[in-house]
C-alpha cells in the first residue's frame, strides 16, 4: 500500500509545485525555499557541528504550540541544535519570530513531500538524532524512513477527531502501520488517547495541551489596549480565526441586527472580524465591500491609530497579533465553529480573561471546548444570528461578562504543566 502511495505522491508532484507557486501569488513565502520541499538543503548541514533535534509544526498554530516544548528542548539539550520544519509560509514566519532570541540554536527548513527519496536526503542531510511531531502529523514515508534510520518518532500533543479517526480506518493499510511504528505519543485528552489506541498504539500518555504552556506575550496586551484606545468608547465584539463561508453567514445576521438599532454607528458595537488565513483578507474585504459595510483594515491603522467613527467592522488582515485583538475585546468568538470544519482552540481568547463564544461544531478540540463550558468560561451557539443575539446580552451584562472572563483566566490557568509532563516522556529519546 505504501508503494502505491509513493507512487500516486510522484504522479501528483508536478500539481502540488503548481499549487505552492499559485499561493505564493498573494503569501510570496510560498515561492521561497522550493527545493527544500523537494529535500535540496544545500552543502551546510547542522550534523556535521552538533548533535540535532528534529521538531515538525506543519503551520502557525502547531508551531505556537511548540514554542514551549522548544524552549524546553533547547534547555535540556544545550549543546544540541534544532531542526524547526513547516510545511506552510505562515509556519516558517511564526517560527522566526518566536525563536528570533535563539535564532543560532534553531534552523528552520520546510519538509520535503512524502516521497521516500526526498524523506532520505533530509534524514541524511540533517541527522536528527530524535523526530517530534507536533499534534496529528504522521506520514507514512517520513515514519518508514527514519525506522530504517533508527531515528525514534514521536508524536507530542496528540489530537485525534471521530472525523480524521473514520479517514485513518479508510486507509488502514497504509496509516496503522505508520501509527504502530510511533516510538511514544502524549495524548491531549483522555478521547484523543482513546481514539490514538484504535489505531494500534498501545500505551498513549496524556499530557494535555502545550497550548496552555504558552504565555501570552506582555507586550500585547499592552498594544490590544492601544488599539482598543483608537475605538473611542465603542463595544467590541470579535469573530476570531474565521474560515471560510462563515464571514458571510456573520454579515447577514450583523446587518439585520444593525437594521433594529436605530442609534448612530459611533453608539453601536464594533464588530472585528480576523480571517484565519492571510490569503482570505481580500476575500473578506470583497465581502465587505458588497454588502456596502463600512469598514477599515488594521494595516491602515498603523498610520492613523484612530478609527473614523462612521466604521461598522474592523478587518484584522495581520499575522501573530491574535493575543492583541483578544485583549482588544469584550467578546471574543472563535472560528471554524460556524461550519463543520471542527474549530479552532479557545486557549488563546482564555488566556487574555475574555468572555468566549463557540459555535456547533467543535469535534477538533471537543473535550477542551466542553471541560471550558462547564467551568463557565465559554458558551455555545447554534448559529450566527444566536452568536449576535448572545454577544450582545453579555455586552449589556456586565457583571456576568467579566465573571465568564475570570473563569476563562482561570480555566487557562489549571490546565497548565503539559510541557513538563511531555519533556518526562521524551526524556529516554534524550540520552
Amino acid at each position: 500500500m505504501r508503494h502505491l502511495y509513493s507512487f500516486v505522491w510522484g504522479l501528483s508532484l508536478p500539481f502540488a509545485l503548481l499549487r505552492i507557486w499559485w499561493r505564493g501569488r498573494q503569501e510570496p513565502g510560498y515561492r521561497q525555499h522550493i527545493a527544500e520541499r523537494l529535500g535540496f538543503y544545500g552543502t551546510s548541514s547542522t550534523s556535521n557541528s552538533t548533535a540535532t533535534l528534529w521538531v515538525h509544526a506543519v503551520s502557525a498554530g502547531e508551531t505556537r504550540a511548540a514554542e514551549p516544548l522548544i524552549r524546553a528542548l533547547l534547555q535540556r539539550c544545550p549543546e544540541h541544535k534544532i531542526v524547526l520544519t513547516h510545511m506552510t509560509a505562515t509556519g516558517r514566519e511564526t517560527g522566526g519570530k518566536l525563536f528570533a532570541d535563539v535564532g543560532q540554536r534553531i534552523v528552520q527548513a520546510y519538509l520535503p513531500y512524502d516521497i521516500n527519496w526526498m524523506m532520505r536526503r533530509f534524514l541524511r542531510h540533517f541527522s536528527p538524532q530524535i523526530c517530534v511531531l507536533i499534534e496529528t502529523e504522521v506520514w507514512p514515508n517520513l515514519v518508514a524512513q527514519c525506522q530504517r534510520r533508527q531515528v525514534p518518532v514521536t508524536l507530542v500533543n496528540a489530537r485525534l477527531s471521530e472525523k480524521s479517526l473514520k479517514k485513518a480506518h479508510q486507509l488502514a493499510a497504509l496509516i496503522l502501520p505508520a501509527a504502530r511504528a510511533i516510538s511514544c505519543v502524549a495524548a491531549q485528552s483522555n478521547p484523543d488517547a482513546h481514539r490514538l489506541q484504535q489505531l494500534g498504539i498501545a500505551q498513549p500518555g496524556i499530557t494535555g495541551n502545550m497550548k496552555f504552556d504558552v504565555t501570552p506575550p506582555p507586550l500585547m496586551a499592552e498594544r490590544g489596549a492601544a488599539l482598543r484606545s483608537g475605538f473611542g468608547q465603542r463595544a467590541v465584539i470579535l469573530c476570531a480565526s474565521t474560515r471560510d463561508g462563515e464571514e458571510e453567514l456573520i454579515l447577514h445576521a450583523w446587518t439585520e441586527l444593525m437594521h433594529k438599532h436605530t442609534d448612530s454607528t459611533a453608539a453601536r458595537p464594533l464588530l472585528v472580524i480576523t480571517p484565519r488565513h492571510p490569503q482570505r483578507f481580500d476575500q473578506v474585504a470583497a465581502l465587505l465591500d458588497a454588502r456596502g459595510l463600512t469598514y477599515v483594515r488594521r494595516s491602515a491603522l498603523e498610520l492613523t491609530p484612530e478609527l473614523p467613527v462612521d466604521t461598522q467592522i474592523l478587518l484584522g488582515d495581520s499575522m501573530g497579533e491574535m493575543y492583541m485583538y483578544y485583549a482588544a475585546a469584550d467578546v471574543a468568538f472563535v472560528g471554524g465553529s460556524l461550519v463543520p470544519l471542527g474549530g479552532h482552540n479557545l486557549i488563546e481568547a482564555c488566556a487574555m480573561g475574555r468572555a468566549v463564544l463557540t459555535g456547533p461544531h467543535t469535534f477538533n478540540f471537543s473535550e477542551i471546548t466542553d471541560q471550558a463550558i462547564a467551568a463557565g468560561a465559554a458558551l455555545r451557539v447554534d448559529g450566527a444570528a444566536s452568536l449576535l443575539k448572545q454577544a450582545m446580552q453579555l455586552l449589556n451584562d456586565t457583571v456576568s461578562r467579566e465573571m465568564m472572563g475570570q473563569h476563562a483566566h482561570a480555566f487557562f490557568l489549571q490546565h497548565q504543566g503539559a510541557t513538563a509532563r511531555t519533556m518526562q516522556m521524551l526524556e529516554p529519546y534524550l540520552q
